[in-house]
């Protein structure tokens, strides 16, 4: 897994490895995702639901986003996210992980005011319907 464009073209990142039942974003489709978006990308808030290993919000950031709250419930993947922003580097003023569900995340922001420009929800085949209420919210 790499970041595709951006300050930190061709960095690779750390992936699941085994046991983790996720299954990161392929750099092709990220790289053609943030191809159509590219002119929009710049100095936006991200939300980045079901994170993954963060490679989605760090591709963002990486092109030009100007911070990314990224939301993931499970520890071991929150562990990858933290490990792959300290070996980038990422200002940690950029960037906020919250390590819980997408639902009550989402709510949790959306009380606290929070808004964003652009939001990726990239759930877990079973868990489809849960990425659709949080885009909602």
């Amino acid at each position: 897994m790499r970041i595709t464009g951006g300050i930190w073209r061709s960095r690779r990142l750390k992936g699941p490895g085994r046991g983790l039942a996720i299954r990161p974003t392929p750099d092709v489709l990220r790289e053609r995702a943030f191809a159509v978006l590219a002119d929009r990308v710049a100095g936006v808030r991200f939300l980045d639901l079901f994170a993954g290993t963060g490679a989605v919000s760090l591709e963002a950031l990486s092109r030009g986003a100007a911070a990314a709250v990224l939301v993931e419930s499970q520890r071991r993947a929150a562990a990858i996210i933290r490990s792959n922003l300290e070996a980038l580097e990422v200002p940690a003023g950029r960037v906020r992980l919250l390590a819980r569900p997408a639902l009550p995340a989402v709510s949790s922001l959306a009380r606290a005011g929070e808004r964003f420009d652009l939001a990726w929800a990239d759930p877990p085949f079973e868990a489809w319907e849960g990425g659709l209420e949080a885009l909602e919210l």
